[in-house]
């Protein structure tokens, strides 16, 4: 197995949890700043901006900000 997937793979759970609980917390912060919000709405567009960073992230990786990082 390659040693970049490896070590990766055994921090999947952890980078998940994490991504998890930068969702919630964010989920969280909406409520108690916008009390009435339309929950299922707050957490699209909580995605929605989530999506935009990684895809950009993609673009940077794609563009070689990473290849020497």
């Amino acid at each position: 197995m390659d040693v970049i997937l490896k070590e990766l793979a055994s921090r999947k759970d952890e980078i998940q949890k994490e991504v998890e609980v930068l969702f919630n917390a964010n989920m969280k912060i909406t409520d108690w700043d916008v009390p009435e919000a339309d929950d299922k709405q707050a957490a699209e567009i909580l995605l929605d901006i989530m999506q935009d960073k990684l895809t950009a992230i993609r673009f940077d990786i794609a563009n070689g900000k990473y290849d020497y990082y």
